[in-house]
C-alpha cells in the first residue's frame, strides 16, 4: 500500500490524532506516560489503562457504527449495559435464578440475550414501526434502567466470585483479558462487513434506503440486524463495568456513556446522515476519547471542569477533521498573505 491510499484511508486522521495526544502527554508527563512495566507477569501503565478502560467504549463504538451507517443511532446502550449487569450480577449472587447455583458461564450467556433483546426491540421500532431512530431508542435509555432496578430490586447487588471478576480484572498472556473480547468483535465485525456483502448493505442502506429497496436489499432486515448487533456489543461492556467494581449499579452504570459511543464514531469520520464507515476509525475515536479522559485527569483537572475540557478538546479534533474549517482557514491564510505582500 503506497503513501497515498495510507493518508487517505478513513482511519488515518483519527490515528494520528491519537499518537499526538500520546506524544503530548508524553510530554507534559516527562516521558514517564508510556512507561510500562511488568508485575507479577501483567503489564501495568497508562497506555494499558487507556486500553483496558477503554474496551467499553471500543465494543458500543463497533456497534454505534454500523447502527450509524445505516442512517440511525442508538442512544439506548448506556441502558442495556445497565440492564446486562444487573442480569448478570443477579444470577451470580443468587439473588435471581438460584436453581443456576450463581453459574458465571449462564450468567454471561443470559446477560448477551437480554442485550440480543434489547437490541431487536430497538430494531422493531425502527425498522418494523417507522419510529425515528432517536425516539425508538429513548424509549429504552428511559425504560431500561428501570427495568434493571427491577431485575436487582432497587438494590446494588455486590458478586465476590473471582471467574466473574476475571472478565475485567483478568490477564492472559500479561495482557487484561477485555483487550482479546475487543480484538475477536472487531475481528469478526471486519471481517464481516469487509468479507461479505452485508458491509456493502450497510452503506447502500445508509445512503439511500429507498434506493436499496429497489435494488432488492432487505432494508427492515439490515436495520434489525444492526440493533440487535448494537444491543449485544452493549451487553458485553455491561458485563466488563459490572465485573470491574464487582456489582451492578443500575443507576450509575453505562451513564451517558452512549454520548461518547456516538461522538467516537463522529470522530472516527462515518457521517451521523449514514453511508460509509470505519470500524477500525471508531476504535480510534474511541481511545481518543479515553486518552483525552486520562490525560486531564493525568494534568490533575478537577472533577468538576473535566467534561469541558473534554468537550474543548473534542471539539478542536472535529473542526481539525472538518473538510470546510481547513479550507476556509487556508482561504483566510492565503488572504492574509498576499494582504501581506502588497
Amino acid at each position: 500500500m503506497n503513501k497515498s491510499k495510507i493518508t487517505k484511508n478513513q482511519a488515518f486522521l483519527p490515528f494520528a490524532i491519537f499518537v499526538a495526544i500520546l506524544i503530548f502527554n508524553t510530554i507534559i508527563s516527562g516521558g514517564t506516560f508510556l512507561e510500562m512495566k511488568i508485575v507479577d507477569g501483567h503489564l501495568y501503565g497508562r497506555i494499558i489503562d487507556i486500553i483496558r478502560n477503554g474496551s467499553k467504549l471500543m465494543l458500543l463504538a463497533t456497534g454505534m457504527t454500523m447502527v450509524i451507517a445505516t442512517g440511525g443511532t442508538d442512544i439506548s446502550v448506556g441502558s442495556v449495559m445497565a440492564i446486562s449487569g444487573a442480569v448478570a450480577c443477579s444470577i451470580v449472587s443468587g439473588a435471581i435464578l438460584p436453581g443456576l447455583g450463581g453459574n458465571v458461564v449462564a450468567a454471561i450467556i443470559l446477560a448477551l440475550l437480554a442485550g440480543v433483546l434489547c437490541g431487536i426491540w430497538n430494531g422493531i421500532l425502527v425498522a418494523q414501526i417507522k419510529i425515528q431512530p432517536i425516539v425508538a431508542t429513548l424509549i429504552l435509555m428511559v425504560a431500561g434502567r428501570g427495568i434493571a432496578q427491577l431485575i436487582t430490586k432497587g438494590k446494588i447487588v455486590t458478586v465476590s466470585s473471582d471467574t466473574y471478576y476475571f472478565i475485567n480484572g483478568g490477564y492472559i498472556l500479561g495482557i487484561p483479558f477485555p483487550v482479546y473480547v475487543v480484538l475477536f468483535i472487531v475481528i469478526i465485525t471486519l471481517l464481516f462487513t469487509k468479507r461479505t456483502a452485508f458491509g456493502l448493505f450497510l452503506e447502500a442502506t445508509g445512503c439511500n434506503s429507498a434506493a436499496s429497496k429497489f435494488a432488492g436489499i432487505n432494508v427492515g432486515l439490515i436495520k434489525l440486524l444492526v440493533y440487535a448487533v448494537s444491543g449485544t456489543l452493549a451487553a458485553g461492556a455491561g458485563l466488563i463495568e459490572s465485573a470491574g467494581i464487582k456489582g451492578a449499579d443500575c443507576n450509575n452504570a453505562g451513564l451517558m456513556i452512549e454520548m461518547d459511543a456516538i461522538l467516537a464514531v463522529a470522530i472516527g469520520g462515518t457521517s451521523l446522515n449514514g453511508g460509509k464507515f470505519s470500524i477500525p476509525a471508531s476504535i480510534f475515536g474511541a481511545l481518543i476519547i479515553q486518552s483525552i479522559t486520562t490525560m486531564v485527569y493525568a494534568l490533575g483537572v478537577a472533577p468538576e471542569i473535566t467534561q469541558v475540557v473534554k468537550a474543548i478538546l473534542v471539539v478542536i479534533i472535529c473542526l481539525s477533521q472538518s473538510k470546510e474549517f481547513k479550507d476556509t482557514v487556508i482561504k483566510i491564510f492565503r488572504r492574509e498573505k498576499v494582504v501581506a505582500g502588497a
